[in-house]
C-alpha cells in the first residue's frame, strides 16, 4: 500500500471553499468528478500547483508535476464537493491513511456546519 502524505495547502484552499460558499452538496461524485480533460485545463489554467490544490494527499514515490502524484480529489476545480469528502474519507479509511482520512471528516465537518 503506498504511503501519502497530507497536501496542506489543498486543506486550507478547501476550507476557504467551504467558508466562502464554493459548494456542492447535492450533486453525486460519480456525476462531479473531473475527468482528465478537465485536469489537463485545471494544468494549463493554473499549473501544477493549482492543479496539486484540488487533492489531499501527495504520493512522494511518484514523479512531480504527474497527475499520479496527485491522490484523494475533493471537488471539480470550482467546488468543493460534498459526496467526495464521504467517497475520500471511505476511501482513506479503508487503505489506513488516518492523517487523509481525518482531514476528510474535519472538512465534511467544517461543511455541515456551514451548512446548518
Amino acid at each position: 500500500m503506498p504511503t501519502y502524505t497530507l497536501n496542506p495547502d489543498a486543506v486550507r484552499q478547501a476550507r476557504k471553499l467551504i467558508d466562502d460558499g464554493a459548494v456542492d452538496d447535492t450533486t453525486e461524485w460519480s456525476d462531479a468528478a473531473p475527468s482528465a480533460d478537465d485536469g489537463n485545463s485545471e494544468i494549463e489554467a493554473h499549473g501544477w500547483d493549482g492543479y496539486a490544490s484540488w487533492h489531499l494527499a501527495i504520493d512522494p514515490d511518484a514523479a512531480e508535476e504527474t497527475k499520479k502524484r496527485h491522490r484523494f480529489p475533493y471537488g471539480d476545480f470550482r467546488k468543493v464537493n460534498r459526496a467526495a469528502l464521504i467517497h475520500g474519507k471511505q476511501r482513506a479509511a479503508q487503505n489506513d491513511h488516518e492523517e487523509i482520512e481525518k482531514a476528510f471528516d474535519d472538512l465534511l465537518q467544517h461543511l455541515d456546519a456551514k451548512r446548518s
